[in-house]
C-alpha cells in the first residue's frame, strides 16, 4: 500500500466495473509511489479533492469519466482547476464524445483525453499519465526539503537566483525576510540573498555559478575534444544535441543560464505538435533535457562561452573562467535575449517590479494585483493569460493599432474574452517609478502623446529580441542586428575566406563547420517548431561536414 503521505490521483466513474479497472490499473503501475482513491461520482470526488486541498496533501492526477449524472467529467475537472491549479486533469471518453473533449481542453482547462477503451494499458494509457505525472513532479514544490533562499520581496537579485533554481528545476524555498520573523532573525546581519543548503551552509549574496557549484550541477566538461559542440540549451540547440547524439556523436552543450532558452520561460506553448493541452517552456526543457541526457549528451549549466577561435578545421571555444572545449563540428543556437524597455526609470527597477519574459517565479506575488504586460506577439499574449489567473486586473499594451498584426488568432481570441485582461492600443511605457519598487507607470498616447499615470508594482516585457552575438569573430558573418547570415543568405563579399570548393550548406556560417540553428539564425522563423526543425535538419550537414574532414 502507498505510504500515506504519498501525493493522490483520483479516479472518477460512475460504472462500477469501469471504475474498479481503471483503479487497478493506476495501482498496478502507480500504487507505489502515489494514493489512487476511488470515486463514482463528480460530487464525490470533488468533496476528495476539496478535503484533501484542505490538509494540504498534494492531488497529482483526477482521471474522469465524462457522462457522469449530476456533474459531467468536464465539470469536474473545470471545479478541481479551481480548487487545485496544478493538479493534472483528464477526461476519460468514448468516441462519439471527442469534440466535447477537445473543446473541455480549449475552454475548461482540462489537460488531455483518452478514449475508452484504453486496453492494452501499456500502450493506451502509461504513456500519457507517465508524462503528466512527470511534468506535475517536476513543478510540484513540497513544503519541506531543497534549499532555502531568504530575502526580501523586492530584492533583484533574489529573483534571478529564484529564477535560475526554477529554470533548472531545483527545489526551493523562498521566505520574505519582512513578512516572516523567523526567516528575518535568520537573515540578521547576513548579506541578502542568503541561501541556506539543506546541510545548513549558508552562502550569503552568491552568483548563480557558485550556486550551481554547490548543489551539483554540472560546469566541467569530461572531455577537451568533441564531434559536436553547441552553444544554446534552447529548443534549437537541445534538439540538435539529440539528434547528434543519438547518431553516435561525442557532444557537448553549453548552456549560460538554463536549459530552455528563452522559450523555456514561456508559461505555455499551444501550437506546437503533439501538445493539444499545451505545455509549458519549463516542462519543454525538461523533457528535452531527459531525452538528450538518455543518449548521452554533456550539458553543462550554467557557463558563459566568451570567445571562439578555429585552428584548421578545428574550433576553439573559450569559457569566461579562461577554460577550453574543441571541437570537428560547432552548433550554435544561442537564441535571443528580450529587448529592454526603453523607457526612463525601467532600468532601476528590473528584478524589483520590472520583468523580462514570463517571470513565473513572480506569478504568486501578483495575487489581487494590476499587472501590466508589454508586446503583441505569441509570448506576451500567453503571460497575460497566466498572469490574468493570479491577478485582480491584467493590462496588455501594444504600440501598434492591431493586436492580431503579431499575435495568433487563437490568443488574440481569448484575450479579447477574458474578462480580467484590457487591451491597450497605441500606447507605450513612458515612465517607470517608485521607492525601492516599481509602483507607478506613466503611459503615452502614440498618437497624440497625451500622457496618464497609475499605480502598478508589476510591468512584464515582451518587446522583441536581440540576439547573443557579441562574443563571436568577426570571420562569422552576422547582418546589422547581429543575426549570424547562413547559406544562400551569405553574400558573395561574405565568403572572401571560405577555403573550400563547395558552397556552405544551408544552415552554415561564413566559417565551414559552424553551424546556426534558431532564433539567432538570420530571417528565422521565430517559433519553437522551427528551432526544433533547424536544429535537427543541421545535424545532417554536420554529418556531411565531418565525413569530409
Amino acid at each position: 500500500m502507498a505510504d500515506a503521505k504519498n501525493p493522490v490521483i483520483v479516479c472518477v466513474d460512475d460504472d462500477p466495473d469501469v471504475l474498479r479497472a481503471i483503479a487497478r490499473d493506476l495501482r498496478r503501475r502507480y500504487g507505489d509511489a502515489y494514493r489512487v482513491l476511488r470515486a463514482d461520482s463528480g460530487a464525490e470526488a470533488l468533496d476528495a479533492v476539496r478535503e484533501l486541498a484542505g490538509k494540504n496533501e498534494p492531488v497529482a492526477l483526477v482521471l474522469s469519466d465524462q457522462r457522469m449524472p449530476g456533474m459531467d467529467g468536464v465539470g469536474l475537472l473545470s471545479e478541481v482547476a479551481n480548487l487545485t491549479p496544478k493538479t493534472k486533469r483528464v477526461l476519460l471518453t468514448a468516441y462519439a464524445d471527442t469534440d466535447a473533449a477537445i473543446s473541455a481542453i480549449n475552454d475548461s482547462r482540462v489537460d488531455y483525453y483518452l478514449l475508452k477503451p484504453w486496453d492494452p494499458p501499456e500502450a493506451k494509457l502509461y504513456p500519457t499519465l507517465d508524462d503528466l505525472l512527470a511534468d506535475w513532479k517536476a513543478n510540484h514544490r513540497p513544503g519541506y526539503g531543497g534549499l532555502r533562499l531568504l530575502a526580501d520581496r523586492w530584492n533583484a537579485d533574489a529573483h534571478r537566483l529564484r529564477d535560475f533554481l526554477s529554470r533548472n528545476n531545483v527545489p526551493y524555498r523562498f521566505e520574505d525576510v519582512e513578512r516572516d520573523a523567523e526567516a528575518g532573525a535568520l537573515a540578521e546581519g547576513a548579506g541578502l540573498p542568503l541561501v541556506i543548503l539543506e546541510d545548513g551552509d549558508r552562502l550569503e549574496a552568491p552568483s548563480a555559478r557558485d550556486l550551481a557549484a554547490r548543489i551539483g550541477l554540472r560546469q566541467e566538461a569530461e572531455r577537451a575534444f568533441y564531434d559536436l559542440a553547441i552553444v544554446g540549451g534552447g529548443p534549437a540547440g537541445l534538439a540538435s544535441a539529440v539528434y547528434g547524439a543519438s547518431e553516435g556523436l561525442k557532444t557537448v552543450l553549453l548552456e549560460r543560464e538554463a536549459p530552455g532558452g528563452q522559450a523555456g520561460t514561456s508559461s505555455r506553448i499551444e501550437n506546437y505538435l503533439g501538445f493539444p493541452a499545451g505545455l509549458s517552456g519549463a516542462d519543454l526543457a525538461r523533457r528535452g533535457v531527459a531525452q538528450a541526457e538518455r543518449f548521452g549528451v554533456e550539458i553543462l549549466a550554467p557557463v558563459e562561452v566568451s570567445g571562439l577561435r578555429t585552428d584548421g578545421p578545428y574550433k576553439i571555444l573559450q569559457m569566461s573562467d579562461g577554460r577550453e572545449i574543441s571541437c570537428a563540428a560547432l552548433m550554435l543556437a544561442t537564441g535571443v535575449d528580450w529587448r529592454k524597455l526603453p523607457a526612463s526609470g525601467a532600468p532601476e527597477f528590473e528584478g524589483r517590479g520590472v520583468y523580462y519574459g514570463a517571470a513565473m517565479t513572480e506569478a504568486m506575488g501578483c495575487k489581487d494585483q494590476h499587472v501590466v504586460v508589454v508586446g503583441a506577439g505569441n509570448s506576451a499574449g500567453q503571460g497575460a493569460l497566466h498572469f490574468a489567473d493570479y491577478a485582480d486586473r491584467v493590462t496588455v499594451l501594444v504600440r501598434g493599432d492591431d493586436l492580431a498584426k503579431s499575435m495568433s488568432q487563437y490568443l488574440v481570441d481569448r484575450i479579447e474574452a477574458h474578462e480580467r485582461i484590457d487591451v491597450r492600443l497605441n500606447t507605450e511605457v513612458q515612465s517607470c517609478d517608485g521607492d525601492g519598487h516599481l509602483q507607478r507607470v506613466c503611459l503615452a498616447d502614440c498618437r497624440t502623446g497625451a500622457t496618464e499615470t497609475f499605480d502598478c508594482s508589476y510591468l512584464f516585457v515582451f518587446i522583441g529580441a536581440a540576439p547573443h552575438t557579441d562574443w563571436l569573430p568577426p570571420e562569422i558573418v552576422r547582418d546589422e542586428r547581429g543575426f549570424v547570415r547562413t547559406g544562400p543568405d551569405l553574400r558573395d563579399g561574405d565568403l572572401d575566406g571560405w577555403p573550400l570548393e563547395r558552397d556552405p550548406f544551408l544552415l552554415e556560417s561564413s566559417v565551414p563547420g559552424v553551424f546556426v540553428a534558431g532564433d539567432v539564425r538570420h530571417e528565422s522563423v521565430k517559433r519553437v517548431a522551427s528551432a526544433v526543425g533547424e536544429g535537427s535538419v543541421a545535424v545532417a550537414f554536420v554529418h556531411q561536414h565531418l565525413a569530409a574532414l
